[in-house]
């Protein structure tokens, strides 16, 4: 039933309701605001990449086999019942 999804009628029939709602003048429009959108995308993709390329480099040198994990020292929880009775009395 599927088995040739899009055939180019389809697109024609999607083309003339598209005319239809947003008219012509309006569909130009549309696509420059859509092609500027992808580009500032594209744009801050990239970057994101570049900025994250230094921080894998120096994470992928130091593992965690290679450096031992700091001691930590022991904090003693005390109730809020136990710290009014010491300042009490």
């Amino acid at each position: 039933m599927f088995r040739n999804g899009l055939e180019p009628w389809h697109l024609l029939v999607v083309l003339a309701v598209l005319i239809l709602l947003f008219g012509s003048k309006k569909l130009p429009e549309m696509a420059r605001g859509l092609g500027k959108s992808m580009r500032i995308l594209k744009a801050e993709t990239k970057a994101m990449r570049e900025d994250d390329a230094p921080a894998a480099d120096t994470t992928a040198q130091s593992t965690a086999a290679d450096q031992p994990r700091p001691a930590v020292a022991p904090v003693t929880v005390a109730k809020a019942e136990d710290v009014t009775k010491t300042n009490a009395g």
